[in-house]
């Protein structure tokens, strides 16, 4: 028989060191968790303070944001020995508290074969700088496409004529962005330099343009000369993914995080790099024309992703387990795990 795992403070730490470990959009780590130990239960709830009112008005990239962390925080339970048992939405008299995961266990059941995602968590980020070209291999991306399915969502591959109209798209955003002086204050207002805090994305953590002007990407500085960097040459053929879901509710939003966190994590395992084009998604009309419109299933665009082989890019900082931490029933952190310290010092 296994022995049950015990929640106390390191266990505690190590959980929402994970979880803290997922990806949001410009770094805002919109995400409070508090510990029910009487039903030893983790509640993830939004920080609405550190929402994009401009970028995400009805919360959609907050909401994919939440279920990463909601995906690591199911990735170290069951590192840890636990089976997690995950709601989204419980209780709709609190649109807050976005998700609850139930640490039950140990499990007497094998898992499923699957990779060792837990060590991916402390390696994965987003890289913003150009990527070798070469292409990923089919059985690569098939894993890809069943990560995405295993959460509930579809990971679609378009060829280059699909993914020239994509990066089109994005490439219409990015422009509308950086022509809206309020936008553009909103986006810049979560830059930092490096010892600025927790939060936010490090000049450092910034990309090139690309010279050809192929790859889209996000315009962080504007004409903000001072962290201006030479535009450098990408991948001529950018491998992207489409990451989809059947409906388009906040709940499909938690699941399309988590089905993002675990395309992400299995990528990083096979040495692949990752950035995020969102750009497109914040405008309804050039977000409803993401759809494949060869597809007739599983169509909300959610995220769209470029991957290749590459630089890793510089890491963003993350905030504290503790100030991640929302009272009351909370067990303060006993120390800093092993691997959050690694984690912190890349």
């Amino acid at each position: 028989m296994q022995r049950q795992p015990v929640l106390n403070a390191a266990a505690l730490e190590t959980l929402v060191s994970a979880a803290i470990m997922a990806p949001s959009i410009h770094n805002t780590q919109p995400w409070r968790f508090r510990l029910a130990p009487h039903i030893r239960t983790i509640e993830v709830r939004a920080a609405p303070e550190r929402a994009l009112p401009l970028a995400d008005p009805d919360g959609r990239a907050l909401h994919l944001s939440v279920g990463a962390a909601v995906f690591n925080l199911r990735v170290a339970a069951a590192h840890l020995g636990w089976e997690p048992m995950v709601r989204l939405l419980p209780r709709p008299g609190e649109p807050g508290l976005l998700a609850t995961v139930r640490l039950v266990g140990p499990a007497y059941t094998a898992p499923p074969p699957r990779p060792d995602l837990y060590k991916a968590i402390w390696q994965r980020h987003s890289s913003r700088l150009p990527f070798t070209g070469e292409p990923v291999s089919e059985a690569v991306l098939e894993k890809l496409v069943a990560a995405a399915r295993a959460d509930g969502a579809e990971l679609r591959l378009p060829g280059k004529v699909e993914s020239s109209r994509l990066l089109s798209l994005t490439a219409d955003a990015e422009l509308r962005a950086t022509g809206d002086s309020a936008r553009l204050a909103e986006t810049r207002s979560w830059l930092r330099d490096s010892d600025e805090g927790p939060f936010g994305l490090p000049y450092t953590a910034l990309g090139p343009r690309d010279a050809e002007a192929r790859v889209p990407m996000r315009d962080f500085t504007g004409l903000d000369l001072r962290h201006w960097q030479p535009s450098a040459q990408f991948e001529e053929h950018p491998r992207l993914l489409l990451l989809s879901t059947r409906d388009d509710r906040p709940a499909d939003w938690l699941s399309a995080g988590q089905a993002l966190q675990h395309v992400l994590l299995v990528l990083t395992l096979h040495g692949l790099r990752a950035s995020m084009m969102y750009q497109a998604l914040e405008w309804s009309d050039l977000r409803w024309l993401l759809r494949d419109p060869s597809s007739s299933g599983c169509c909300e665009p959610q995220m769209l992703l470029r991957i290749g082989y590459g630089p890793e890019g510089a890491a963003t900082p993350r905030r504290p387990v503790e100030d991640a931490l929302a009272a009351p029933d909370v067990v303060a952190p006993a120390g800093r795990s092993p691997d959050r310290a690694a984690a912190l010092e890349r």
